[in-house]
């Protein structure tokens, strides 16, 4: 959430993107505002939802999108961020980086004279947590809730604590010790929650971090990159599994979420993600209006409703 390059005052502006993304889902758009624009998608890990959502919505806008793929650029390697960066800023108007290290993301926004969105780091993934907000507002109406996300403290861990605490909401990131979130993101959170009323807690023991939840949110236990950690991995993690058990202790009407892909039975059993407190396929649908509305703000292009 800190790196969605461009954003001057997210704090502020996280509402406006969420309004704006469900007037655009409702279908309450009269124009293409990207009509001769152009995005450059510029990959250095696989998508499905990533590069599906974008590319289809930026059409849906009237715009064209540019999948780059790392074999085609090997940015750091084949050519440097900054020659990267200074060539896409001549061709394209907007730059989405998916990255295996932040430290190439804030490379590439300095560099880069277009915004540039953060499509997901090893610190952060602001756009899914975007995405997750507008779910939550749908179904829950408010950000009145608790959110209790259990499993890795990885970089969406790192970026729902940085988002629940901008809209107001009480989080709870329950993971195993050693594999918490990154210290400097719960620092910022926390600061932030002071100015937002809300509350940010930590916990290795995932029944208190569950305890009363409106929503329940996991992640893999695995993420891309961590491959090597596996083996270890599966013998600290399964106390934290989302399973009937565990969700017993959260609030009777909770939502489930997760940002997907899935490990079915590692992180969450069969009958919670395809259970009736799933929402997880609205989330995943989510990324497109989020990503558009994410775009026409850094672009400073105003949604214009139908009179």
């Amino acid at each position: 959430m800190t790196n969605l390059i461009g954003m001057k005052d997210i704090e502020k502006d996280i509402h406006r993107v969420l309004d704006d993304a469900l007037t655009m889902k409702n279908g309450r758009i009269s124009f293409a505002p990207l009509k001769g624009k152009v995005l450059s998608m510029l990959f250095e890990k696989p998508s499905l939802r990533t590069r599906v959502s974008l590319e289809v919505g930026f059409r849906q806008l009237g715009g064209h999108p540019i999948y780059l793929s790392p074999n085609e650029v090997g940015i750091g390697k084949r050519e440097s961020t900054h020659d990267v960066a200074m060539v896409l800023s001549r061709f394209a108007d907007i730059i989405t980086y998916r990255a295996f290290l932040h430290q190439n993301m804030v490379e590439l926004s300095e560099y880069a004279t277009v915004p540039v969105i953060n499509a997901l780091d090893d610190l952060e993934h602001p756009c899914q947590i975007m995405a997750d907000l507008l779910t939550i507002k749908e179904h829950k109406g408010n950000f009145k809730r608790k959110l209790a996300y259990v499993g890795d403290g990885n970089n969406v861990c790192n970026s729902l604590l940085l988002g629940s605490a901008m809209v107001g909401m009480d989080i709870s990131a329950a993971t195993p010790e050693g594999y918490g979130p990154d210290p400097g993101i719960v620092k910022m959170a926390r600061a932030i929650s002071g100015k937002t009323w809300c509350t940010v807690e930590l916990t290795h023991d995932p029944l208190e971090g569950v305890k009363g939840a409106d929503v329940i949110y996991t992640d893999t236990w695995t993420s891309m990159g961590n491959d090597e950690e596996r083996d270890e991995r599966m013998k600290v993690f399964p106390p934290f599994q989302v399973n009937r058990k565990l969700a017993e202790e959260a609030d009777e009407d909770y939502i489930f979420m997760h940002c997907l892909p899935v490990h079915r039975g590692e992180e969450v059993t069969d009958e919670i993600i395809d259970g009736p407190h799933s929402v997880v396929f609205d989330e995943a649908e989510n990324r497109m209006h989020a990503q558009k509305a994410i775009i026409l703000w850094a672009l400073d292009i105003p949604v214009v409703t139908p009179e």
